[in-house]
């Protein structure tokens, strides 16, 4: 886990190479700009769970030094002032935004946030369930703000997408995975790729404790399926 400015970790494995983009191509492709000080300076990513927001910030950042990643969903109930101190940072990625729509304390942080950094010309993330306009936000400057933001919809990939970036996350970790075992993950486990990539962080550290590979036997006894 590495730490970044405000106390944040990213995931290690939260980098751009381990994404699999699906039909999320020009959202990465904008982000990979972006990180690397080209583009736009302000973006906004939505979509349902697990369709790799987060870890798209986390990629963002981790390619910048003295970046921020605030995840709002951990971080709300700390209140508006832990922004304090990020207007200046190069690159600055809010997760979760939706989870302070509605606090008026927030939005007028996050829209004073947005003012200072980008007449600064400083990078600007933003991601969320749902696009600005639907969001439900009471401050309307913020609103027009956000939503005058080009907008990214991320696509949950499909099954054989999913087997795919399990196998590229697996083989960053070098771990091999069998087609037949990556078949048996889908049938008998929910197909969502946070659900997925949970089972196989929890592989991993049992692969690596009992050094056995990730066979079908060895899946179903560590996670104990018939």
């Amino acid at each position: 886990m590495r730490q970044l400015t405000l106390g944040v970790g990213l995931h290690d494995r939260a980098v751009f190479d381990s994404f699999l983009p699906g039909e999320n191509r020009q959202a990465v492709a904008a982000l990979r700009a972006m990180a690397a000080g080209r583009g736009e300076t302000a973006l906004y990513l939505h979509g349902v769970a697990a369709t790799g927001k987060s870890h798209l910030l986390q990629a963002a950042c981790a390619t910048q030094p003295g970046a921020a990643y605030l995840p709002l969903r951990e971080m709300a109930k700390l209140g508006p002032g832990v922004l304090e101190g990020s207007a200046a940072l190069p690159l600055l990625a809010i997760d979760d935004l939706h989870s302070v729509v509605g606090d008026a304390g927030w939005e007028q942080a996050l829209f004073g946030l947005y003012n200072e950094r980008l007449g600064r010309g400083l990078r600007f993330l933003v991601a969320a369930a749902v696009p600005a306009r639907a969001l439900g936000l009471q401050l309307q400057d913020l609103k027009s703000r956000l939503t005058a933001l080009t907008h990214y919809a991320l696509r949950p990939l499909d099954e054989a997408q999913q087997r795919e970036a399990l196998r590229l996350r697996a083989h960053a970790r070098g771990l091999e995975l069998p087609e037949e075992t990556l078949l048996f993950l889908q049938r008998h486990f929910a197909r969502d790729m946070a659900r997925l990539c949970g089972l196989l962080d929890q592989l991993d550290a049992a692969s690596l404790a009992e050094q056995r590979r990730l066979t079908v036997p060895f899946i179903r006894e560590v996670l104990r399926q018939p």
